[in-house]
C-alpha cells in the first residue's frame, strides 16, 4: 500500500479545545492594560490553568514547527474575545462568554467558525476532550461539514476516569458518558494517555486498531539550563505542588498530611483555582504555616524554575487520567509522591520514579512524604529514575506520533473516497 504522503505545506487540523494556555499578557491596546502576566493570572481564577491547557499549546507549536497549518478553536476564559497567530501558521480563536457558569457557551460561540468553509480545506479535525460535553458535539459537526477524518484526544474519560458525588459528576457521568462513548465509536482515531483508557475504551466497542496511546510530555526547550531558586527564602527540604487547585486534585489532603508529619519540611504550594480559598484558610489555620508558602499561579513557562526549587514533587489527586505535571518533574529529576489512581501508576514507578499511596489517606500521604524527607539517598536514587524515565516523554517526539495518526487517518480516507 503506497503510504499518505502529507501535502507540502503540510496538513490543515482544526482543532477543537475547550481551554488552551491565555495569552501570557493583555496586547498593550487592550483597555484593561495590565502587567506582563495579568491576563493568564485572569484566566487562571476564571478556570485554572493545567494539564490540558499545556498540552493542547505545546502540541500546537510541536505541529507547527513541523510545517503543519492549524486552527485552533477554544474559549475566551477571563480574558478577551480575539484571534492571534501562533508560531509560523498557527490561528487561536478564542471564543464565547467570560462566564464561568455558562462555559460551555463557547462552543456554540465557536459553531460558526467550527463550520465555516476555510480558504485551505480542513485535513484533520482534532477535539480534545476533557469535562466539557460540547466539545465532542461541535467536533463531529466540523468532520460532517469538512467531510474528513475525526480524531478524539481523550484528557479526561467521564465514563471512565471521573469519580465524586456531586450532582454535576453525576451528570457528566451519566450523559456525558453516553455522548463520549458514541462519539469515540463514531471517530476515525482517538488518542488516550494511558494504556489503562485504551482498554477501557476496546470495552467499550472502540476497535482496538482505531486507538493510540500518546501521553503527556515535557517541551525539552522549557528544561534547558540551570534555573535559578524561585523561592530563595524558602527552607529545606521543599515539598511541592504544581497545578490547578480544584477539588479533583485534593490540595486540602496535602495541607492535612504535612501537619501530620514528623519530619522538619518545608510546603510549597503553586497554583489557583476554585479550592483556593479553602486551601489559604487550611494554611492560615495550620500549626505549621510558618513553614508553608502559597506561591499563586505562575505561568506554563515558568514551571520549570519552580519544580527545580523544589525536592519532592506532590499529586494527591482523587482521580486523574495521567497528570502531565509529573513528565514535567521527572524532567526536573524530581521524585513524586502521588495517588495510585487513574492512569498515574504508569507515569509514576512506585519505588523506581516515585513513591505512591492510596487516594484520600492522609496517614498514607505523610507517611510517604516522612519516608523521602528522612532518606535522601532515598530521594537521590528515585530523582535519578525519573531523569531516565523523562526521555519517554519528549513533546517534540509525542507531537511526531500524533501527526503520524493524521496521515493513517487521511490514507484510510483517501482509500475510502477512491474505493468508492
Amino acid at each position: 500500500m503506497r503510504p499518505f504522503v502529507p501535502p507540502a505545506g503540510g496538513l490543515h487540523v482544526l482543532r477543537l479545545c475547550s481551554v488552551f494556555e491565555p495569552p501570557p499578557s493583555h496586547p498593550p491596546e487592550h483597555p484593561d492594560g495590565g502587567p506582563p502576566g495579568a491576563l493568564a493570572a485572569r484566566a487562571a481564577r476564571f478556570d485554572p490553568i493545567g494539564g490540558m491547557q499545556n498540552h493542547t499549546a505545546t502540541l500546537t507549536r510541536c505541529l507547527d514547527a513541523q510545517g503543519h497549518r492549524q486552527t485552533v478553536l477554544t474559549s475566551r476564559l477571563g480574558g478577551p474575545r480575539d484571534v492571534r497567530g501562533l508560531g509560523r501558521g498557527a490561528r487561536v480563536h478564542r471564543t464565547g462568554a467570560p462566564i464561568a457558569r455558562l462555559r460551555q457557551l463557547w462552543a456554540v460561540d465557536a459553531l460558526r467558525g467550527a463550520l465555516r468553509r476555510p480558504a485551505v480545506a480542513v485535513d484533520v479535525v482534532h477535539a480534545h476532550q476533557g469535562e466539557d460535553l460540547a466539545t465532542l458535539v461541535l467536533a463531529r459537526l466540523a468532520a460532517r461539514r469538512h467531510r474528513c477524518p475525526l480524531v478524539v484526544t481523550l484528557h479526561c474519560s467521564v465514563r471512565h476516569t471521573l469519580r465524586g458525588r456531586s450532582l454535576r459528576a453525576r451528570v457528566l457521568r451519566r450523559v456525558g458518558g453516553a455522548i463520549e462513548r458514541s462519539t469515540l465509536r463514531r471517530a476515525d482515531a482517538v488518542v488516550v494517555l494511558t494504556a489503562r483508557t485504551a482498554a477501557a475504551l476496546h470495552a467499550d466497542g472502540v476497535p482496538p486498531g482505531r486507538i493510540s496511546t500518546i501521553p503527556s510530555g515535557f517541551d525539552p526547550a522549557l528544561f534547558a539550563g540551570r534555573q535559578a531558586d524561585a523561592f530563595p527564602g524558602a527552607g529545606r527540604p521543599r515539598l511541592g505542588y504544581v497545578g490547578r487547585l480544584a477539588p479533583q486534585k485534593r490540595v486540602d489532603l496535602l495541607v492535612a498530611a504535612f501537619d501530620r508529619m514528623r519530619e522538619d519540611a518545608v510546603l510549597v504550594v503553586v497554583g489557583d483555582g476554585p479550592d483556593g480559598d479553602l486551601v489559604r484558610s487550611m494554611v492560615a489555620a495550620s500549626p505549621r504555616r510558618d513553614r508553608i508558602t502559597v506561591a499563586g499561579f505562575v505561568e506554563h513557562a515558568a514551571v520549570p524554575a519552580v519544580l527545580a526549587s523544589l525536592d519532592v514533587l506532590v499529586l494527591p489527586s482523587a482521580y486523574e487520567e495521567m497528570g502531565s505535571v509529573l513528565t514535567e518533574a521527572m524532567a526536573a529529576g524530581l521524585p513524586v509522591v502521588a495517588s495510585a489512581v487513574g492512569g498515574i501508576p504508569e507515569v509514576v514507578r512506585d519505588g523506581a520514579t516515585g513513591l505512591l499511596v492510596p487516594p484520600g489517606d492522609a496517614d498514607a500521604l505523610a507517611a510517604a512524604l516522612d519516608r523521602l524527607v528522612a532518606d535522601p539517598d532515598l530521594r537521590a536514587r528515585l530523582a535519578a529514575g525519573a531523569r531516565r524515565r523523562a526521555h519517554d516523554y519528549s513533546w517534540p517526539q509525542l507531537a511526531g506520533r500524533v501527526a503520524e495518526v493524521y496521515a493513517r487517518v487521511r490514507e484510510e480516507d483517501e482509500l475510502a473516497e477512491a474505493a468508492a
